[in-house]
C-alpha cells in the first residue's frame, strides 16, 4: 500500500472524517472533495479509486484497497474499548 493512501486515511481519521453508522458501515468524507462521502465496510467502498483498483493493479496479486478503507482499519484500532 502506498504511503499517500495512508497518509489520506491518518489525516481522514484526524480531522474527524470517518463516522461509524453500524457495526459495519461508515460514512467517510472524500479527501479530495469536502462535499463528497462515501459509504464503507471493511471490505468495500464507492470511491472511484477501490472501483478501479483491479484495472490499474490487475494481474499483482493484490486486494483492492483505498484511503477510506485504510481509514477504517485506523478508526476501529484507535476506537477500540
Amino acid at each position: 500500500m502506498s504511503t499517500n493512501t495512508i497518509r489520506k486515511a491518518k489525516k481522514l481519521v484526524e480531522t474527524g472524517g470517518v463516522v461509524k453508522i453500524e457495526d459495519d458501515l461508515f460514512q467517510i468524507k472524500s479527501s479530495s472533495d469536502p462535499n463528497t462521502s462515501y459509504f464503507v465496510t471493511s471490505d468495500t467502498c464507492e470511491c472511484l479509486g477501490f472501483k478501479n483498483f483491479y484495472k490499474f493493479h490487475h494481474g499483482k496479486g493484490l486486494k483492492a484497497n483505498c484511503s477510506h478503507l485504510e481509514a477504517i482499519r485506523i478508526f476501529k484500532k484507535e476506537n477500540r474499548s
